[in-house]
């Protein structure tokens, strides 16, 4: 039966504060570790690469072409330089999303903390945006429009935004996690082998790419909009 608790592996001592060393921190480290990884490799056989793609090369310049026509069909002109931010961050969904297809695993994303801090990422990301393509005016009108008396009212509307991204996200990895945890407990020994699998393939792989588009399209278009604003 699935139990909601997170795993923890251990605890750290520094400087007089104790550092969970929980699954989703274990698993996070995993993904950014197979990311970094290939970002190294790719780097590295960079320079073999010809003008006939093949291997190793096709499957990196078709991601690159992929994503690169993703920005440029649903974000602005003035944020196409941010395509390797939300690259990483669609890879890195994709990945902690899909993590629940190993055996016993738990995907990071299925722990609110991570989609908080994600999202928390992109708010920065969007206020940068609107001050970098605005100037200091962005601030005024989003926060002390149309009085500054509504600087509160303002304030959490805007963090609203990252709030949404990160329970729309953990609670649809969460729901998903929580559901094929019910079908292995109540399912007949020998359905278990057929009907969670097929669960599996729904709930981390289709639904779990889904969310990370989904996460990262909302993501691209905030940004995009507060650097567009006038």
């Amino acid at each position: 039966m699935f139990d909601v608790a997170v795993p923890i592996h251990g605890v750290v001592n520094i400087f007089g504060f104790d550092l969970w060393i929980t699954n989703t921190i274990v698993v996070s480290w995993v993904v950014s570790a197979i990311l970094l990884t290939f970002a190294i490799v790719a780097r590295i056989k960079l320079k073999s690469f010809t003008d006939k793609p093949k291997g190793f090369q096709n499957v990196v310049e078709m991601m690159v072409g992929a994503f690169d026509g993703f920005m440029k069909s649903n974000g602005t002109p003035k944020i196409q330089w941010m395509g390797g931010w939300f690259f990483t961050l669609f890879a890195f969904l994709l990945i902690s999303n899909i993590f629940g297809l190993l055996p016993g695993q738990r995907p990071p994303t299925a722990d609110w903390p991570l989609p908080f801090a994600l999202a928390l990422t992109s708010f920065f990301f969007i206020q940068f945006s609107g001050i970098r393509h605005n100037g200091w005016g962005y601030i005024k009108r989003t926060y002390l429009s149309p009085h500054p008396v509504f600087l509160p009212v303002n304030i959490l509307g805007e963090f609203s935004r990252p709030i949404s991204l990160s329970f729309r996200l953990f609670g649809n990895i969460l729901g998903g996690l929580i559901l094929v945890s019910l079908i292995y407990g109540i399912a007949p020994v020998i359905a278990r082998f057929a009907i969670p699998v097929a669960l599996h393939l729904i709930f981390d792989l289709a639904f779990g790419a889904l969310q990370a588009f989904i996460f990262t399209i909302l993501s691209l278009t905030f940004v995009g909009l507060a650097a567009a604003e006038s």
